[in-house]
């Protein structure tokens, strides 16, 4: 029965299932980690240890995952570097740090922990599944093609997440720009969330405003509280 199941193992069910059946526009590659048996199982690793209960979280909603934090490591915001340093799971990833994976480990320790945090919340994307073009990453926004024929996939994933009974009073979105205009249109039309609360994207923070990294940190942990 659906009750019986502990969250992790519905994530993990959802995250071995993805797929993009649509034709994505010429150039287009899509990034879906979960094919590769060494990256599940470290996915495997992550959730049984962070979200094996029956709990409710409150969603983190990004953009897509990119090339060297969730779409390599198949976890959203984590770089194979915090996935071992701070969340003790061990790999052989290429260990390369990734800025939004950086501030939000940052956001996370000044939360109180991983353990903390994670039994509070759960990152997802509006696309779980990222994308390239000319080898670097791509927004879903930043090509209406690929938005528009994205969409239907977009919404069996949210509905999906959300049928595990998460919260579904408030989510939060990163990024206050594209993301948080098209989370909210489409929240509109579909009634996900009573509420959606922005926050400044990760990226933006440690690209342009690294200097008052504490305020930003201080302003995420203001609004998630």
């Amino acid at each position: 029965m659906l009750a019986a199941m502990m969250l992790a193992d519905h994530i993990l069910e959802f995250l071995h299932g993805l797929k993009i059946d649509v034709a994505v526009p010429r150039g287009v590659e899509v990034l879906n980690p979960y094919q590769q048996p060494e990256v599940f199982g470290l996915c495997k690793s992550f959730y049984s240890r962070y979200y094996g209960d029956s709990n409710s979280r409150t969603l983190i909603i990004g953009i897509n995952p990119g090339r060297f934090g969730g779409g390599l490591t198949g976890i959203p915001f984590t770089d194979p570097i915090r996935l071992q340093q701070v969340c003790g799971i061990p790999n052989t990833l290429p260990s390369k740090p990734e800025l939004s994976s950086d501030f939000i480990y940052r956001m996370i320790a000044a939360f109180g922990g991983a353990t903390r945090f994670y039994k509070n919340f759960y990152f997802t994307s509006v696309s779980p599944l990222g994308f390239t073009f000319n080898q670097k990453n791509l927004n879903y926004y930043d090509n209406p093609t690929l938005e528009k024929r994205l969409k239907p996939f977009m919404r069996t994933c949210m509905h999906t997440q959300l049928g595990w009974g998460l919260n579904t009073k408030v989510a939060y979105c990163l990024g206050e720009g594209d993301n948080f205009k098209f989370l909210t249109a489409w929240n509109e039309e579909e009634k996900f969330f009573g509420e959606i609360i922005p926050l400044p994207h990760p990226r933006f923070i440690m690209q342009y405003k690294r200097r008052q990294l504490d305020k930003y940190i201080q302003l995420y942990l203001d609004r998630l509280h």
